[in-house]
């Protein structure tokens, strides 16, 4: 008999070991694609940290670990503490003024902003964040400002000009422009067609940043200029917008608790379910997420203050049953709060856009614009 060295029983060894186990394989567990596997975990995703309690107290304390879970998974977000404002422009419109500023402070990337100030109403005004969503305008959409004949038409379409509706409804708005979009997005040619979220996302990782945080950062710089600003009353600010910028709504709203009321429109969908289908928008990624928690927890760190969401009835980006389960959740912490009232849907029939039908009578009771 063959006597058989050291190095050839280990080969046959791991040859015996590795054909057991394809055995096992064409036996049992098949082999999974990447988005086989991706749907199966996203289906399973642990979200520990859900809200199942009934009471004030427990809703609190819930909140308060639920926040610093997601702080930590943001990583820093804090705006600067000071910072210097550089104006580009004036514009004297016939209802309001729009300034167009860019906030300068060290260790930060520069922010352009929009301030739209309303003519002929005397302050303190109360104030509102405007968050704009995808698009290759940014925020000039928001503020009404038409950079080329196709933005007027992106405006009517989406009713995208909410900025420059409140300023004529009597508030100061302020508009921040977030990356990657608008002005911000710089040559779109050198991305080759790819998702410029999806990429940006990925650079800034390897970076050990996190895109949603940079702009969640950004909201919150805007929030406190507006807060700071000396015709503004910073105790009636509330915030709003569009599909990501409801998404950011949504986030600003339950991390700064100075906001008194949300709109957030076009963005009730959850990340579980975004994820099990192709999906590449790395401006809403917040990594590790769905071990604790998904949309429906974030959007319940603002009860009890009052929110309005709105749905349209063919917008294709919110999938009916989802959102149902999702409210559901939000539903909760409001109930415990003692606060259901203060969780409003517009369900309107339209697309993906801004509606305003329920939101402007809302911020008109909770920020009373007209007084002084």
């Amino acid at each position: 008999m063959k006597k058989i060295d050291r190095r050839g029983f280990l080969w046959m060894t791991a040859f015996g070991v590795g054909a057991t186990q394809l055995a096992r394989s064409a036996m049992g567990q098949a082999v999974q694609s990447a988005h086989e596997l991706i749907q199966d975990m996203a289906g399973k995703a642990p979200l520990s940290m859900r809200f199942n309690g009934t009471s004030p107290e427990q809703c609190r304390n819930w909140q308060l670990a639920f926040e610093t879970r997601l702080c930590s998974l943001l990583g820093p977000h804090k705006p600067p503490q000071e910072w210097q404002v550089h104006q580009e422009d004036r514009v004297v419109l016939d209802d309001h003024i729009r300034e167009e500023l860019v906030l300068n402070a060290e260790g930060h990337p520069a922010l352009p902003v929009h301030l739209l100030l309303p003519k002929g109403v005397s302050s303190p005004l109360p104030g509102i964040l405007a968050l704009h969503g995808h698009g290759e305008y940014g925020y000039d959409s928001v503020a009404g400002k038409v950079v080329e004949s196709k933005a007027a038409g992106v405006i009517a379409e989406t009713n995208y000009d909410y900025g420059r509706q409140l300023a004529r409804r009597g508030y100061a708005v302020a508009i921040p422009c977030f990356l990657p979009f608008g002005r911000r997005s710089g040559n779109k040619a050198a991305y080759g067609g790819d998702d410029i979220c999806a990429v940006t996302f990925v650079r800034l990782q390897l970076l050990g940043k996190v895109l949603i945080a940079e702009n969640l950062r950004d909201a919150l710089w805007a929030f406190e200029l507006l807060a700071r600003h000396p015709e503004v009353d910073s105790e009636r600010i509330g915030c709003v917008g569009l599909s990501y910028g409801g998404r950011m709504t949504m986030l600003t709203a339950a991390l700064e608790q100075r906001i008194r009321v949300a709109v957030i429109s076009g963005a009730l969908n959850v990340m579980q379910e975004r994820i099990q289908v192709r999906y590449s928008c790395g401006a809403q990624v917040i990594p590790g997420l769905l071990q604790y928690g998904d949309v429906p927890e974030i959007a319940s760190l603002i009860a009890p203050r009052p929110c309005l969401w709105e749905i349209g009835s063919s917008d294709g980006l919110i999938d009916s049953e989802w959102a149902e389960t999702a409210l559901g959740r939000i539903r909760k912490a409001y109930g415990a709060l003692n606060a259901p009232g203060q969780l409003q849907i517009d369900r309107f029939s339209g697309a993906h856009r801004w509606n305003g039908v329920k939101a402007y009578p809302l911020l008109e009771k909770v920020l009373n614009p007209g007084s002084a």
